[in-house]
């Protein structure tokens, strides 16, 4: 049988943040996050670190992500793309919690474990 992960219990026990990955997948080519944005909370910090790269999609709620460009609301849906060393943050200014995902994967260059 397919191994599952339950990546939202996972995440409640871990301070809203889980990372899937080479301990659980026996594999450094790919990684999964998956964050809970609770309502009133900011300052979750987004930077993929240097040698990786994220696609991180709001898969439940709205937040506000926050970066050198000044604040961006998402909505359901949305998704954008981090590399490297840049660093946002997202808050959720609703009632219900906030639920991203990110896809990650190393880059070529400067990739170290």
């Amino acid at each position: 049988m397919l191994k599952t992960y339950d990546c939202l219990m996972r995440a409640k026990a871990e301070g809203g943040e889980t990372v899937l990955g080479s301990q659980e997948l026996g594999t450094q080519a790919c990684y999964l996050v998956y964050g809970i944005v609770e309502p009133g909370q900011k300052g979750r910090v987004l930077n993929p670190g240097p040698g990786h790269e994220e696609i991180i999609c709001l898969v439940a709620g709205v937040a506000t992500l926050v970066g050198p460009e000044g604040p961006q609301d998402l909505k359901l849906g949305e998704a954008f793309y981090l590399k490297g060393e840049v660093t946002y943050t997202l808050e959720n200014h609703q009632k219900m919690p906030a639920v991203y995902v990110a896809a990650g994967g190393h880059s070529a260059e400067g990739h170290q474990h």
